[in-house]
């Protein structure tokens, strides 16, 4: 079995990666998140995914190097992490009515192969008031995450009227296909 490596500061992908019960090593990878204009937009969580696994400078001799990122779409334009309270507030409110894709880029790299996939979820938020969103705001702090939300916090369940898809993608990583390559599909890897 290859050893596995995390290349996320997310809490959330270590959450899920960890309740699968595969044994991992976290590693820090600085990577910026540029990407060329002129991508499409289904394919820039995934541009970045491997830009990311590019950036890993460590030996992958039996190691697999799991990198991942997700954005959000709405109506044209990629939302990203806010920079600050304001900028979250602006995010909710565009969000606040209306359904949005996100898509979560995966890297999966080893010394000899590299597999790469975005999976898409759609999901439609309720009208949210001012009240709502700075009482989210306030309290959990979305500011690491794309589009100023969790889907797994409260917004989430009292926000969210539907989701399509994977629900764990919209967490940030699609930890059942993520974990079918490592296991099932690990032989790509050699």
């Amino acid at each position: 079995m290859l050893k596995i490596l995390l290349g996320s500061k997310s809490p959330r992908r270590k959450f899920l990666l960890k309740s699968t019960e595969l044994k991992f090593k976290t590693v820090n990878i600085d990577s910026d998140e540029d990407f060329p204009a002129n991508l499409k937009y289904q394919k820039v969580a995934e541009y970045l995914a491997i830009k990311k696994s590019k950036s890993f400078n460590g030996n992958l001799k039996g190691k697999i190097l799991l990198t991942a990122d997700t954005i959000v779409w709405l109506e044209g334009k990629i939302i990203n992490k806010p920079l600050d309270y304001n900028n979250a507030v602006k995010m909710l409110s565009e969000l606040s009515g209306k359904k949005h894709y996100v898509f979560t880029g995966v890297c999966l790299r080893s010394e000899k192969n590299q597999i790469s996939f975005t999976e898409k979820s759609i999901v439609y938020f309720k009208n949210l008031n001012e009240k709502q969103i700075n009482h989210y705001i306030k309290k959990y702090k979305p500011f690491d995450k794309a589009g100023a939300y969790g889907i797994q916090d409260w917004i989430g369940l009292t926000g969210i009227s539907k989701i399509e898809g994977d629900y764990f993608n919209i967490m940030g990583l699609p930890i059942n296909r993520v974990y079918e390559y490592l296991t099932e599909k690990v032989y790509l890897f050699y």
